[in-house]
């Protein structure tokens, strides 16, 4: 009789408790890769996320849609791609259209009670009604009704690769490990081959293990806390990273280094829908952050807003699995490099808008990590290995292409491999069919994104507002043309006379591209000069630097590095960076630019920065700035 009565009683509870609303707990720490122990990782001290996996499941493909925090979150929160809102550029601040609301407002809409502690770092400006608390105080413990949903974020900065670069943050995460939770550096066999072996890097490599266990500690005092207040069965638990470790050629690239995260789910038994959340099971499904939100809407069984691009993994009525998961990167702080990404279960695809570039463009705060400082001293000294002095190259293909079941670390460019020409083809033309249908406005030089916004109220709307239907098409076109060489000079000629500014742009930047053999164009280019547009006219400037004509070039960049706005001016300062010892006439108008403006985000600090790596390099001297 008590055990009929005692099955009786939890039938019951059962059924209660899937008749109530989900209670959701996201646990998210930054800058990690999957390096805990359920990943199978040799070295991770992890016991906490291992139990929870093993109640759970454990995804292997998960992914983030950038290598850095802030546009990733932008899309965590809303559901949708930065390159979509115009999030894309790292420390860029846009205006969120009224119909996209970050999705705890619906949450709120439906009886939840919503805390976030604490981070936020969306690249916009928090709308109100998103949060009933976001602070370092938010807690679920404080709704009023004990018996109200909650939906709560809890945020671990510690493992941040300030973490790792600065010593006293590292002891200060670190500080409550014991010995027996403590790494041997020289013994990590997870070295990766990009970095060099000196003490220092591995000693990096040593401390985002260590500061992983602690988060580690942290997580397992949440689930602790839940389990305290009786809410462990009635609670949804995700557990992610915002992107991959904190460490050169990770954080902020688009390899699976930067973008292939951790990911555990564990759903209480009363709350799953059938064939989910069996404990212990591992999915090789491919999850994009940006379904993240969706799936908690969908355990909610709250209805998706209709321009939500991320698909919801979880609950009812799930829709067709990912074929493919998408990535960007874009300005990282005082430095562009456009990069899109796409991916299957086994292949990644990377195309690189900005070949010219060099992969480690100095940026003054990885710079500041110990083993960006070896890596660059290596190089200089011409002692670094094959795999880490490839970043070195002077140039990028415009085509990468990695097989991750057989090549995990992503060194071998498999691109114009024979063997693998039609899985690059399908690759490349997902990423461009991605590129059209998401409205890229990565594809929009800033200066020109900037300006249309504030036409408009918000970037979201730049590529769907606009009377001329065929232009998000001709401007994905030309970006890619701008990056196919000598072949597309006449189209990228035909740019140069577009009624667009974006358009003109990159005629300007292809035709800079292909240099002496652009020699047909120079009179084009010199005509771009005068551009209505001011990047048109940085472009066309460099273009003609290329093309070994920098006389007529270079008062069009100090004009701009003088009276150009915000961006305007960094896209000419980093053109006089990289026209290296062309730029030597006007070195003391540059010299000038290295003071403050006060009338400039952060005082125009990312133009200080790129002109003053300019003038070290010219002048062989060693200033620093902030």
């Amino acid at each position: 009789m008590l055990r009929l009565i005692t099955l009786l009683t939890s039938l019951a509870l059962a059924s209660h408790l899937a008749a109530q609303k989900p209670n959701v707990l996201w646990i998210s720490c930054e800058d990690i890769s999957a390096h805990l122990g359920c990943y199978e990782d040799p070295h991770a001290i992890t016991p906490n996320l291992d139990k929870l996996a093993s109640e759970g499941v454990r995804y292997t493909h998960a992914f983030t849609t950038a290598g850095v925090c802030a546009p990733c979150r932008s899309g965590i929160i809303t559901g949708m791609y930065q390159t979509t809102l115009g999030t894309q550029h790292m420390r860029g601040h846009a205006q969120l259209p009224p119909e996209v609301l970050p999705f705890p407002t619906y949450l709120r809409k439906a009886g939840y009670y919503c805390t976030n502690n604490s981070k936020e770092d969306y690249q916009f400006a928090t709308p109100k009604n998103v949060w009933d608390d976001s602070s370092r105080k938010g807690h679920w413990r404080n709704r009023k009704n004990p018996d109200q949903p909650f939906f709560s974020v809890f945020n671990f900065t510690g493992c941040h690769e300030s973490g790792i670069a600065s010593a006293s943050k590292y002891q200060d995460v670190t500080k409550d490990l014991d010995p027996s939770q403590r790494q041997h550096a020289d013994g990590l066999t997870t070295f990766p081959p990009y970095y060099p072996e000196t003490p220092d890097s591995r000693e990096d490599w040593k401390r985002n293990y260590e500061l992983i266990t602690a988060m580690d500690a942290w997580a397992g005092d949440l689930i602790r806390q839940l389990k305290e207040d009786g809410l462990y069965e009635n609670t949804i638990i995700m557990y992610w990273s915002d992107h991959g470790v904190g460490l050169p050629r990770a954080k902020r690239w688009l390899y699976d280094s930067g973008t292939r995260v951790p990911l555990i789910v564990r759903i209480p038994e009363a709350l799953r829908e059938k064939g989910q959340g069996k404990p212990g099971d591992v999915t090789d499904q491919l999850v994009s952050s940006i379904d993240y939100g969706p799936s908690v809407l969908n355990l909610a069984g709250i209805e998706i807003p209709s321009h939500v691009q991320g698909k919801a993994f979880l609950g009812k009525n799930l829709g067709t699995p990912r074929e493919f998961v998408f990535g960007a990167r874009d300005r990282m702080d005082e430095r562009y490099d456009i990069i899109r990404m796409a991916r299957d279960k086994r292949f990644k695809y990377i195309r690189n808008y900005e070949p010219l570039k060099t992969y480690y463009q100095y940026m003054n705060t990885p710079e500041k990590g110990k083993t960006m400082a070896d890596l660059r001293r290596l190089h200089e000294e011409g002692k670094l290995p094959p795999a880490a002095e490839y970043y070195f190259s002077p140039s990028k293909p415009v085509e990468e292409l990695y097989d991750t079941w057989n090549d995990p670390h992503e060194i071998n460019n498999i691109a114009e491999d024979p063997k693998h020409t039609k899985t690059l083809k399908k690759l490349r033309q997902s990423h461009l069919d991605w590129v059209k249908s998401s409205r890229d406005t990565g594809l929009i030089a800033e200066p020109i994104l900037v300006e249309r916004e504030k036409k408009i109220g918000h970037r979201f709307g730049v590529l769907r507002q606009i009377s001329d239907a065929s232009f998000n098409n001709r401007l994905a076109d030309i970006a890619v043309k701008a990056s196919d060489g000598p072949k597309a000079l006449p189209a990228l000629m035909a740019g140069l006379k577009d009624p667009d500014a974006a358009i003109r742009y990159w005629g300007a930047v292809g035709v800079g591209n292909i240099g002496p053999a652009a020699r047909k164009a120079e009179s084009a280019i010199r005509m771009a000069l005068y551009d209505e547009s001011s990047v048109v006219r940085t472009a066309a400037a460099r273009a003609l630097c290329r093309l070994g004509q920098p006389k007529d070039a270079l008062p069009v960049l100090v004009k701009e590095l003088n009276v150009g706005e915000q961006w305007e001016r960094l896209h000419a300062a980093i053109v006089l960076d990289e026209i290296e010892e062309m730029a030597w006439p006007v070195v003391a108008s540059m010299h000038k630019a290295l003071e403050p403006r006060e009338d400039l985000y952060a005082n125009g600090k990312y133009v200080v920065r790129v002109i003053n790596r300019a003038l070290n390099q010219l002048e062989g001297t060693d200033r620093k700035v902030n």
